[in-house]
């Protein structure tokens, strides 16, 4: 992991582990022999020394020219072979140190810290206003002497070294680790919470409870489940948060880059009882938490970044075998993982606060507890400041062989300090970091008892057990957004470009518009389906059916009369454009919608298969007691209803208009007319297919409906018209009949409308 020089640790007087044992070679007196005689008999010493010459010469080339993960490699393996003190520690015999600091009877249950180098910026002085929390501002050699903020707490190098803490003597003097004082000192005072965080962010509202779950017991306490990465694929070990939060071609700082170019969403998620994300990771607006390749092949010339993740999305979980990169940003960490604060001492400056992410998110699940990320709770203002790549060069060798280490890391220590320092110890033995972390584990541990601290207890690792199988029912839907975003991956230029360009131009269409589904076919494997094709374009998919089920939030609704719930429905999206209705038997192709008016009723009055006009006389009675019932109706409607819909409808008696009401849209401005119109039929049993093109007819001249659904391909429901790959064509607005009742079906689906839309692809 490590690249950068360091010196070779002396060996240290005493070890816990056996080495193998050299033996020097002892020489007789010299003889006095000719050149021959001396050169053939120490022949096995020339070919050793040649063989070191060697070894020395092909060492310097990988140093200079070779890749670094090579020389990574060759030296981890030698590292192997030095000598490593364990730490010996009487846990018992620590004793409390007193605190001889100028607040010494201050006490506080909420804490932020932060470094500072500079004096106080703009955001370090609004974090001081945040009801309830203490600032604790911790400085460094590069802070200036008279550095002062009221309302803050400011530990200068001088108060740091009188604290009596351990950790002192191996923190740098011009590094923002020495944090790790702070945590200890917020400890000391009474600390149940603390955030983490720098001097370049704002609060958002100024309310860390907004997202965050500052409380996670008692009074305050959402007490909530969670959403839940799945964890049926044992071989991933990390996700990219962002990607859930609505920007997939960004990655945060810690990322293995193998990785980066994994955009897809996830399939599915599970869920958690909340109470034990004693580790909460927010995501920043502006300048997320990005790594320098990024920040440097992404920046567009001297504009300032200012990215925008998806303020709505549910706050999601990590299960026990994935990670995700952390920092010491914007993240709050509870009492129960405090332990988890130690910034180690050994690495580059940018590679300290994501290592300790990883080697505390291993040592979380020891507890039970794990990580959740939440939605934006930090403004982050991008300074246009060189970011320096040789400050993350211990990010970007191995991290994935760490990540891969630490899910497999197993300890039978019994107490959680003891496993803290074995595996501390054993991070030295594979080369994340050095010798002088394990001596830093010590002194933090020790410090933390010092400070009055107490371990938290161990549970079962959920790893060792057999991994449940996730049913149907358990798997939980949401689908991200797909924010507008000009920072787009490499993978992402020329034609994929293209395609993220038509996909925010069809959100910005539809994003403010509700899909109202029927499914006739079996939902228990269309629904998720449904949402998963639909919602990445509409403001949200509500599906009906004729049976309900909760588990895929599948309302009840009987397609007959389907119109007379439409009206509670639009009352649960005041502020949508609109409504699209549309049943399973009809496919939509979005992009071909974005010329319609979206101020315009849509329907199929001008597709001759789908609209008509049928005579009652000589037809079944059905037809006769439902045209008797629209009259009825439409005599006891208000004059502007009246009006349009006599202009529209022949004076012949003896005529219904029939739709197959499949789909159509109607606007924000049209909702009011069509509940009042909804109310008039009341108990009425008006049939969907000819209710619907009756209020059409009473809200507005059919002269004046968008006419975009009229190149749709329409055919009537027989077996031969059914799923024909020649029936369907992606340059009509929608094709009928399509009927999907499974995922295969589906699957099919979804490969001949990516010929319209190709990121469909990444759904199957």
């Amino acid at each position: 992991m490590l690249v950068q020089d360091r010196s070779t640790p002396k060996s240290p007087k005493s070890h816990v582990r056996a080495l193998h044992s050299l033996h020097p070679h002892r020489f007789s007196e010299p003889k006095n022999l000719d050149f021959s005689t001396w050169f053939s008999e120490n022949l096995y010493k020339i070919v050793t020394i040649s063989l070191l010459i060697a070894t020395v010469a092909a060492i310097f080339f990988l140093r200079n020219v070779s890749d670094t993960a090579v020389l990574v490699s060759y030296e981890t393996k030698a590292k192997i072979l030095e000598k490593i003190e364990f730490p010996q520690i009487n846990w018992n015999s620590v004793k409390l140190v007193s605190d001889k600091s100028p607040y010494s009877v201050f006490r506080s249950e909420r804490w932020i810290i932060v470094s500072v180098s500079n004096y106080p910026t703009e955001s370090l002085q609004k974090l001081v206003k945040i009801k309830g929390w203490q600032v604790l501002a911790i400085g460094n050699s590069k802070t200036p002497s008279d550095w002062s903020l009221k309302g803050a707490i400011f530990l200068s190098l001088e108060l740091q070294a009188n604290l009596g803490f351990r950790v002192v003597d191996h923190l740098p003097y011009d590094s923002f680790v020495r944090k790790n004082v702070g945590y200890l000192f917020a400890i000391q005072h009474g600390a149940q919470k603390i955030f983490d965080v720098d001097d370049r962010g704002d609060v958002i509202d100024n309310d860390l409870g907004k997202h965050f779950d500052v409380e996670l017991i008692g009074e305050g306490a959402r007490q909530e489940i969670i959403l839940q990465y799945g964890h049926e694929n044992p071989n991933r070990t990390i996700v990219n948060p962002y990607i859930h939060f609505g920007q997939r071609s960004v990655w945060p700082r810690g990322l293995p880059l193998e990785n980066v170019g994994d955009i897809g969403r996830e399939e599915f998620y599970t869920e958690v009882f909340g109470g034990k994300q004693f580790i909460q990771q927010g995501i920043s607006n502006g300048l997320p938490d990005v790594d320098s390749v990024f920040y440097f092949t992404r920046k567009p010339g001297l504009e300032a970044f200012d990215i925008r993740f998806d303020e709505h999305a549910p706050k999601v979980a990590l299960p026990q075998g994935t990670m995700v990169p952390l920092n010491s940003f914007n993240t709050l960490f509870h009492s129960s993982a405090f332990w988890g604060l130690m910034l180690p001492v050994s690495v580059s400056t940018m590679a300290s606060d994501v290592l300790r992410g990883y080697w505390a998110q291993r040592l979380l699940w020891e507890l039970g507890g794990y990580v959740v990320v939440y939605p934006p709770t930090v403004h982050r203002y991008d300074r246009i400041e060189s970011y320096p790549f040789a400050e993350e060069k211990d990010l970007h060798v191995n991290v994935g062989r760490l990540l891969k280490f630490l899910v497999s890391w197993r300890s039978s220590k019994h107490r959680l300090f003891e496993k803290i320092l074995e595996l501390s110890y054993v991070m030295v033995e594979e080369g994340f970091w050095t010798e002088k972390d394990v001596k830093f584990t010590s002194a933090w541990l020790q410090d933390l008892l010092a400070v009055g601290y107490q371990q938290p207890r161990l549970m079962s690792l959920e790893l060792d057990r057999p991994r449940a199988s996730i049913g149907h029912g358990d798997r939980k839907e949401f689908i991200p957004q797909k924010l507008p975003s000009v920072h787009l991956g490499v993978e992402e230029i020329g034609t994929v470009n293209n395609e993220i360009g038509n996909l925010i131009r069809w959100r910005k269409s539809f994003g403010n518009v509700v899909l109202i589904m029927y499914c006739s076919g079996p939902v228990e494997h269309t629904a998720l389906e449904w949402r998963l094709l639909y919602g990445r374009i509409f403001r949200t998919v509500v599906i009906l059916s004729e049976q309900k089920n909760a588990d895929l939030v599948v309302e009840e609704g009987h397609l007959d009369f389907i119109y007379k719930q439409l009206p509670n429905i639009f009352s649960r999206f005041t502020s949508a454009e609109g409504f699209v209705f549309l049943q399973d038997n009809t496919i939509l192709n979005y992009w071909n919608l974005l010329q319609a008016d979206m101020s315009k009723l849509w329907i199929t009055n001008k597709v001759s298969k789908s609209w008509s006009t049928v005579s009652t006389s000589g037809n079944s009675d059905w037809f006769s007691k439902q045209a008797d019932m629209v009259k009825k109706v439409v005599s006891m409607m208000p004059v502007h209803f009246q009006v349009s819909y006599k202009e529209t409808i022949s004076s012949d008696q003896q005529l219904l208009t029939v739709c197959s009401s499949d789909v159509f849209y109607i606007p924000r401005r049209f909702i009011t007319d069509f509940t009042d119109l909804v109310n008039l039929v009341d108990n009425l049993e008006i049939h969907h297919k000819v209710a619907i093109p009756m209020f059409f007819l009473s809200m507005d001249s059919p002269q004046n409906y968008d006419p975009v659904l009229r190149r749709m391909i329409y055919e009537e429901n027989h077996p031969s018209s059914t799923n024909s790959t020649t029936s369907y064509s992606d340059k009509v607005p929608a094709v009928h009949p399509w009927n999907v009742s499974s995922e295969q079906e589906f699957i099919k689906l979804i490969r001949i409308m990516a010929a319209g839309d190709p990121l469909l692809l990444e759904l199957v």
